[in-house]
Parts: C-alpha cells; structure tokens; sequence
C-alpha cells in the first residue's frame, strides 16, 4: 500500500509532472508578454480618466459658486464686486448691509489643479465672470488645458 504524504501534496503526483514543482523560464515569459499586451490595450481608457474627472469637478464647483452668487445677489441686490471677491460668500463685506449669509458652508474651493478661481464682477461675458484656466493655469488652450467658465456650456 502507499504511503500518502499529508506535508507534501506534490509528491503525491505519480507521472509526467510529478518531479516538477515550478514554472519554467518560457512559462513565465509568455504571462508577461500576455500581461503586458493586456495592459497596452486597457491603460491607455484609463490615463485620462483623471484629467476628465478634474475638469468635470471644475465645472460642478463654478456651477456651485454660481448658484451661491445668485443668493448673494437675491439678498444683497448686487454681484460682490471684483474686489469684494469670492470671499463675501462666507465673509460679510462692509459695503454688505442685508447681507444673510454665509453663502457657502465650506471654504471657497481651489479649482482642482489647486489654483484660486478667477471671479470679475462685473464681468466681460456675463453679468460675473468665474473661471479656471484649466490644467496648465494659462488663457486659452484645448482638452484639459482649456478654459472652464461660467458663461459658455460645456
């Protein structure tokens, strides 16, 4: 009768395959290939899936500001002026007398590139002009660079 041993299941295998307790060389070599063609198919969907997800969260942080200036106008009568800034929504300014704030519950955000938003009252396009000049904090550009407003649909 033979012996079954319990440590080791590997020399319970009787045949061809019972001396071999690894991959070789070639084995390991074709899954890489097969790993790597993997991964030149599938990255390339999901490098730009952070750019996209900062320029989305831009406009839906001007969209927010937008809707914060609106009450601030309703209350006050009045855009903040450029000089007032974003910052009379969390900020009573002097010039402010009904003033019922804060417009915002959180600090005024950075846009997600971490630069301030642009804010012009009265503005060059709209009656207050919000922006962030995109990925490389410039006028202008395409794709991630471009420029995200409050004036123009994306």
């Amino acid at each position: 009768m033979k012996k079954i041993s319990k440590v080791n299941p590997i020399a319970n295998v009787t045949g061809r395959f019972a001396d071999r307790a690894g991959f070789t060389l070639i084995e390991l070599l074709v899954v890489m290939v097969i790993i790597g063609l993997l991964a030149a198919i599938v990255l390339p969907n999901y490098i730009g899936q952070g750019d996209k997800a900062r320029v989305r969260a831009a406009q839906a942080q001007i969209q927010s500001l937008s809707t914060a200036l609106d009450s601030y106008r309703l209350d006050i009568g009045r855009y903040p002026t450029t000089d007032e800034g974003l910052d009379s929504l969390r900020r009573k300014p002097s010039s402010a007398d009904r003033w019922d704030g804060p417009y915002m519950q959180k600090d005024i955000p950075s846009d997600p590139w971490g630069r301030p938003y642009v804010y012009k009252s009265p503005g060059d396009h709209a009656a207050f002009d919000l922006f962030s000049y995109g990925a490389d904090g410039t006028p202008g550009g395409d794709g991630i660079n471009r420029d995200i407003n409050n004036w123009e649909s994306s």
